[in-house]
């Protein structure tokens, strides 16, 4: 299906290609080999895939050591997560089994049989996660349980309060995923691969998982708003519309695309935090397990913005997209090239009718700028700290500031007009040569000359 799909986009069918048949997907995310490891951390691997197939990827791309202490970080995580949101719990029960979730880790006995959630079978299996957390290293377990309490006592806090405000609503993201990017950090640097520096920059690795869990509430408006359930604030939405679900009613597009505008303007302002952090990583595993889900996600909230079809549906970006992203994002200039260009979407959208067109502008140029000075200058020469790169956008922007929209449009045009002009290499012709060199390839390595 994925390939048929990309028919109609031949730069996706290369991708796909290069990816499924070309080494692209050994050469991003090696896979590790589940044989040669014990029983138990086997089972743990399995479960990974089994909750979460994308993360389970980009996590066995990491360094060993490091590679485990994440595979079952994610886990304890992904168990907490199950008991928060597992509407069959009554919040009687379920408030005391969060608070003292973080002690579950030292219990050899520990699990948990009555969830209904499909990633139930991490509760039941507790007991070997268990284990192997207590076979890590002394400093990896400290980061895993801090985070793990810190988490369990802000889901008890949203489990009985909306998220109403801006405040909140960065807040419970904090909670949610905010203090997932700074328990990474701190393993990253616990492990050897990255500058103790990572661990102690917590706003970037705060805006990390700030721009990927505000992402994913924007796009999954109406899987949430279905299930009765809204993550979206009060204090956005109200601006717009009476009640959350009106914005499903086509009566109400403009004022549904309005507040879809105004988060991702939002959620927009992450981007320089994560642009900076990603500058700061030297190890090439940890680079790419971080960059790729951030490019992920600004291809998302472009495809997003200014789309009413994330009230009617679900909206996601292409496989091939999603293959070409996954192959590029091994490097900074790299990566920064698919935030710059997906920026430029982003612009190439404004509506000067939209209540918030001058500030997704403004968020537009910023990042355009950042872009630019972070990109092919070394790791020590780019901005390490929060402050300083906001301190430094600020100029840039001021300089800007003159530039009226039109500028950006003809620069967003020149960017449309050269993705246009097809190469050879992005041609149908070509697309369908490299599927048929490809397929041709596999039939001579399995028929005519099968590995011994």
């Amino acid at each position: 299906m994925n390939f048929l799909q990309a028919l109609a986009h031949p730069d996706d069918l290369v991708a796909l290609v290069r990816f499924r048949f070309l080494g692209g997907a050994e050469s991003v995310t090696p896979r590790v080999n589940l044989s040669t490891l014990d029983e138990p951390l086997r089972v743990c691997y399995q479960l990974l895939k089994r909750t979460s197939r994308s993360f389970s990827v980009v996590i066995q791309a990491l360094d060993e050591e490091l590679r485990d202490s994440v595979c079952l970080f994610y886990l304890v995580l992904r168990a907490l997560d199950t008991v928060e949101d597992d509407m069959t719990i009554s919040l009687s029960e379920k408030v005391p089994l969060l608070k003292k979730f973080h002690e579950y880790l030292e219990d050899p006995s520990w699990s948990y049989s009555k969830s209904t959630c499909k990633d139930g079978i991490v509760l039941e299996k507790f007991p070997i996660v268990s284990s192997e957390y207590r076979r890590l290293k002394p400093a990896f377990r400290e980061v895993i349980k801090d985070i793990t309490a810190r988490m369990a006592a802000g889901f008890c806090i949203y489990l009985q309060k909306e998220v109403n405000t801006v405040a909140d609503w960065d807040e419970y993201c904090h909670y949610a995923a905010g203090l997932v990017g700074i328990g990474l950090s701190r393993l990253f640097s616990a492990s050897g691969l990255e500058d103790a520096s990572v661990a102690t920059a917590t706003e970037l690795s705060n805006s990390m998982g700030l721009f990927l869990q505000k992402t994913n509430i924007i796009r999954d408006y109406l899987e949430d708003v279905n299930d009765s359930r809204h993550f979206w604030p009060r204090e956005v939405w109200s601006q717009y519309a009476q009640n959350i679900g009106d914005f499903r009613k086509p009566e109400l597009a403009a004022q549904a695309m309005a507040c879809l505008n105004h988060l991702i303007t939002d959620a927009l302002q992450h981007v320089p935090d994560v642009i900076t952090y990603l500058s700061q990583l030297k190890n090439k595993s940890v680079f790419s397990f971080c960059a790729i889900p951030q490019v992920m996600a600004i291809a998302t909230l472009a495809r997003c913005y200014n789309n009413h079809n994330v009230f009617t549906g679900v909206v996601k970006i292409r496989k091939g997209e999603a293959c070409a992203m996954m192959m590029q994002a091994v490097d900074l200039d790299k990566t920064l090239e698919i935030f710059r260009r997906r920026i430029f979407e982003v612009g190439s959208k404004i509506s000067v009718t939209d209540p918030m067109a001058s500030a997704t502008l403004q968020s537009v140029q910023t990042v355009l700028v950042l872009c630019k000075y972070s990109q092919h200058k070394t790791t020590s020469s780019v901005v390490s700290t929060a402050a300083a790169a906001r301190s430094k956008l600020h100029q840039h922007v001021a300089q800007l500031s003159h530039e009226d929209r039109d500028e950006l449009y003809r620069l967003v045009s020149l960017s449309r007009h050269n993705a246009s002009s097809k190469s050879l290499f992005s041609s149908p012709f070509f697309a369908w040569s490299l599927c048929l060199l490809a397929v041709t390839y596999q039939y001579w390595s399995s028929h005519v000359h099968p590995q011994q």
